[in-house]
């Protein structure tokens, strides 16, 4: 039984030791927020390029009157 405990805290320093893996993940995590980020500011900026070619619609119009 003490043979089991001693390889399994062994195992366990191994993988905590470990770090190949751990770039991977930061990378894919400042990813994440990236895109959250561009996703929640999309709203406003759709809204402000709609805004710009609804005016310009009413300027063309107003000429071809």
């Amino acid at each position: 039984m003490t043979k089991l405990w001693m390889d399994l805290r062994s195992e366990i320093i191994l993988m905590h030791a470990d770090e190949t893996a751990q770039d991977l993940v930061e990378y894919a995590l400042v990813a994440v927020v990236i895109a959250l980020a561009a996703t929640a500011g999309m709203g406003a900026v759709a809204k402000e390029i709609n805004n710009v070619f609804s005016s310009v619609t009413k300027k063309i119009g107003g000429y071809m009157n």
